[in-house]
């Protein structure tokens, strides 16, 4: 479960975040908070929360099947 999880929170990390270069940016754009930004893209040891995977797919236009395939999931 736990390697999933990394598998997850590295690819929203580096798909979408990093890219983004502005955690305030990426929180306001998809409805979450910008302390979980910072820790997608600081804790090794983050869980992410399921609302949080959908809450960044809805504003990626994904579904979660999407983007779960696009994971390796």
């Amino acid at each position: 479960m736990q390697k999933a999880n990394r598998k997850i929170v590295d690819f929203i990390r580096d798909k979408w975040v990093i890219p983004t270069d502005n955690n305030n940016l990426f929180a306001r754009n998809h409805g979450i908070d910008e302390k979980t930004v910072r820790r997608i893209r600081e804790d090794s040891s983050y869980q992410i929360a399921l609302v949080t995977i959908m809450r960044i797919c809805e504003s990626e236009n994904l579904k979660l099947h999407e983007f779960f395939k696009m994971v390796g999931i």
